[in-house]
């Protein structure tokens, strides 16, 4: 027997690799160390046998076998589990990283590569001066895009620079609230509610601030367009498979960039993630309202969302000669006068209750008077071995249920049918130039989707029952206070789309210089000659002409909103006890299941009639129970199960939010309902 004294004590030699920059000190240094003692004892012992006098404040522990910090400094290296094998690097937390911002542009700032990724994304958007962060995420770009950028690399005879914004000094420190940027929780206004240039009194803060002047316009403004060479050159998902690639990348929120394997000045994207924006207001976000539009716009250009031909000219036009034009020209500084403040109010209270679903003012008349609908339309019901029949019929919409009667004498008896639109999704089928007005209506059925069609005489008739539809698909009826500016929503888009060609317009395509192919998809520029497109996109542009700058970016933002796919991120999955594979749409309020080969809704579910869901880690396998004794189960095959549990949790704690938390977020509750077990 050796006695302990003899052999010496139970210490063991632990390597670590420092991370500096001095050439002629060594970078290995080996630690004689015991079990118990604790991890702030082993970087002070290192430090003393460094013997290099600098700032170490940043420095913590990396283990690498096991991707992760030990930073819990008063934990001992047994409770961590580190034993004489491991491989510890002694490196700082916050490194550099270079971010693709929604309009393309790319910024390089410090980021901490230490702190979960929620927290990493609230400090980058106060460099920035986005409020709301929890709408943002970070992104890696799917291996397609990447493969396309190699080639178009390698095409090109000159290489590309990249221009980017250096925000390197700009250091964000963990458990301090960092740069402010223009960050301003004193809610002092910051930006012109017209143009969304700086207010006078915040000039003086750019002394102390990374986002100099310039920078800020450069995130708050739109650039000129690319050119449609460009355009071809990126990355276009063609079917809903290429659509699931795109939003296979989000990175978990609940872990460290380090520990998801981005390494010191890599790429990402800064993306909104959530698209549910809270508490959009022109005087403090014009960034974000700026970013959200490119958004957007490039999720339009690049088909990435569809849209009709209408509709696209209406997007073409509120950029080709509004935000390009408006941004570019000094004339966006005299943008003052007191009707156009009233204007961006009122698209702003607008686009408030779009998200929010409206306010809770009326709630005694909501309660006492639930108004209905009735009046005579066609209804078109598809058939599968004929053609589809067209029949004219009255309907009563009352509650969240459409009755129909053969006519409006036989109003007062039994119905030929009641359709209950709770949880059905709602589809425009509008064309205003053929005085079109159809409502599409998925309703769920226990086999699938019921699809039934309703034409409207006009407009404003449309607009009345659109509107109720829509919020009878959410489970509220016509006496919920958003019913009428939903009506006033869908007739402002309508009023858009509705133009006429005036020979002013064709004089004005020869005078004006620009290219139309930069403000349209490439399906388009194929289907039209240059002169055409932009006839025609003047035609458009009349019924925008008189907004402000930011009005126009509010406007569309609403019209994308109106889109039937916004919203929607896809992945590709298998349900259980299905043999193949469907594609998962995850929006805002609801889950849908659509066939991967035609596109069609097959069920839809709705979070507010969700009970609850949980994750199996060991299969990766998402189980959600509904009312109603509905549970469905599936296995995520284009992307980490991860990331619809975190979207799902993410909807839920966005919900939550409220105008009276000052901006403040339970941070705790989101990685409760986001991070999961594993």
């Amino acid at each position: 027997m050796i006695s302990s004294s003899e052999y010496g004590s139970h210490s063991w030699e632990l390597l670590v690799t420092v991370d500096h920059q001095h050439e002629e000190v060594q970078k290995e240094f080996l630690l004689r160390v015991t079990g118990d003692l604790h991890i702030g004892g082993v970087m002070l012992k290192l430090v003393e046998q460094i013997k290099i006098p600098q700032d170490w404040s940043d420095y913590a522990l990396w283990w690498e076998q096991k991707k992760c910090w030990l930073l819990k400094t008063h934990w001992t290296l047994d409770k961590c589990g580190v034993q004489a094998d491991a491989k510890l690097f002694f490196t700082t937390q916050h490194k550099m990283l270079r971010l693709r911002l929604p309009n393309m542009k790319t910024v390089r700032l410090k980021v901490s590569f230490s702190s979960m990724v929620f927290k990493a994304v609230s400090d980058i958007c106060k460099i920035l001066n986005i409020r709301r962060s929890e709408e943002l995420s970070l992104l890696k770009q799917s291996e397609d895009v990447l493969k396309k950028k190699k080639k178009k690399d390698k095409n090109s005879k000159e290489p590309l620079t990249e221009d980017i914004i250096n925000l390197c000094n700009s250091p964000v420190t963990s458990g301090l609230s960092g740069s402010p940027g223009l960050y301003s929780k004193t809610m002092t206004p910051i930006y012109d509610p017209i143009n969304g240039t700086l207010a006078s009194s915040t000039i003086t803060w750019f002394s102390d601030s990374p986002l100099t002047e310039q920078n800020c316009s450069i995130l708050a403004f739109s650039h000129p367009n690319s050119s449609p060479e460009t355009l071809a050159e990126m990355y276009q998902p063609r079917t809903l498979a290429d659509k699931a690639k795109l939003s296979a990348g989000w990175l978990d929120s609940s872990r460290s960039l380090m520990e998801q394997g981005i390494l010191e000045d890599d790429q990402l994207l800064l993306r909104f993630k959530y698209y549910t924006f809270f508490d959009l207001n022109p005087k403090y976000d014009a960034v974000r309202i700026n970013q959200i539009y490119e958004q957007a716009r490039w999720a339009i250009l690049l088909e990435e969302i569809d849209c009709t031909e209408e509709e696209m000219l209406i997007f073409a036009a509120l950029q080709a000669y509004h935000v390009s034009k408006l941004s570019l020209s000094s004339e966006a500084q005299d943008f003052t006068c007191e009707s156009e403040v009233d204007e961006v109010e009122a698209a702003l209270s607008n686009l408030e209750v779009t998200l929010e679903g409206g306010n809770a003012s009326n709630i005694l008349e909501d309660i006492t008077d639930i108004p209905k609908l009735a009046d005579n339309l066609r209804l078109v019901r598809p058939r599968k071995l004929s053609l589809k029949t067209i029949k004219p019929y009255w309907f009563v919409f009352k509650d969240t249920s459409v009755s129909y009667f053969k006519n409006k004498e036989c109003a007062q008896g039994e119905p030929i049918e009641k359709l209950n639109l709770k949880g059905c999704e709602v589809v425009p089928d509008v064309n205003v130039a053929a005085k079109k007005f159809g409502i599409k209506l998925l309703i769920p059925v226990a086999d699938g989707m019921n699809e039934v069609y309703l034409r409207c005489e006009d407009e404003n008739q449309y607009a009345r029952w659109m509107a109720a539809c829509v919020l009878a698909s959410k489970g509220k009826t016509m006496a919920d206070s958003s019913y009428h500016p939903e009506v006033h929503k869908i007739l402002s888009f309508l009023k858009m789309k509705n133009w006429t060609m005036s020979p002013q317009v064709v004089s004005d395509t020869e005078s004006i210089d620009m290219k139309p192919e930069c403000f349209v998809s490439l399906r388009y520029t194929k289907k039209y000659k240059s002169k055409q497109l932009a006839a025609r996109i003047l035609e458009a542009h009349q019924n925008v002409s008189q907004m402000s700058l930011v009005e126009a970016k509010l406007r569309f933002i609403q019209a994308w909103q109106s889109l039937p796919e916004f919203g929607l991120s896809y992945y590709i999955v298998r349900f259980k006890g299905s043999k193949k594979d469907d594609v998962l749409g995850v929006s805002y309020n609801r889950l849908i299941r659509i066939d991967i080969a035609t596109g069609d809704p097959i069920t839809t579910w709705r979070f507010s009639n969700m009970k609850q869901w949980n994750v199996n880690w060991e299969i990766r396998q998402v189980a959600i129970e509904f009312d109603q004794n509905v549970s469905i189960a599936f296995t995520c095959l284009s992307a980490d199960c991860k990331i619809i549990h975190e979207y799902i949790g993410g909807y839920i704690f966005l919900s939550t939010r409220s105008k009276d938390q000052n901006e403040t977020l339970d941070e705790d509750l989101f990685h409760k309902l986001t991070g999961g077990q594993e």
